[in-house]
């Protein structure tokens, strides 16, 4: 998995919480920064970049460093949710085995308080994609090949209770503001 250092500059908690937007762009500049692992993943053929805050399962959160954050899984409905079919949560494609990066669904569009794409969310669901014998790997980038995958029997696709808050920060086209990404 692709590991980067994202700069992301936060806001004090007052400013984020109660502030004006004119007093968080004039504290920004004075504003304490954080160093975030950043990790790849893949929507509709271009790679786009996020970071991991909180999980609902308490081994996935330990691997990755992140909250343990049981209440996530409050979310998932009891029924499974059809690919394209609104909700708070979105659909999030890990490939077991780690044969490479996730797949995420939707992605802001643009990344940053202009998006217009009411389809995304920073909450997935994670959907477990394991290759069958005789099949694969071949790298899957965008939803719709692993759905063309699975129709034609190349892969599993196994749906799981596992929340993930996972905001994407950026991609090859702009990233959120104030958000510097780096490569080693």
């Amino acid at each position: 998995m692709y590991r980067a250092s994202l700069s992301l500059i936060l806001c004090l908690a007052v400013s984020a919480c109660v502030g004006s937007p004119t007093s968080l762009t004039q504290n920004r500049a004075a504003a304490p920064t954080a160093t975030f692992p950043l990790q790849s993943a893949w929507h509709n053929g271009a790679q786009v970049f996020y970071i991991t805050t909180d999980i609902s399962d308490a081994g996935m959160a330990g691997m990755m460093g992140s909250n343990f954050a049981p209440r996530l899984a409050d979310a998932v409905p009891a029924f499974p949710k059809p690919p394209g079919e609104k909700s708070a949560l979105e659909r999030g494609y890990k490939f077991t085995a780690d044969v490479q990066e996730a797949v995420f669904a939707s992605v802001p569009s643009p990344i940053g308080p202009s998006s217009s794409d009411a389809a995304y969310s920073p909450l997935w669901q994670v959907f477990w994609v394991q290759w069958k014998p005789g099949f694969g790997p071949e790298i899957l980038k965008s939803e719709e090949s692993i759905l063309a995958a699975e129709e034609r029997g190349a892969v599993d696709v196994t749906r799981t209770n596992i929340v993930i808050n996972c905001p994407i920060v950026g991609s090859p086209a702009g990233a959120l503001p104030g958000v510097v990404i780096s490569r080693p």
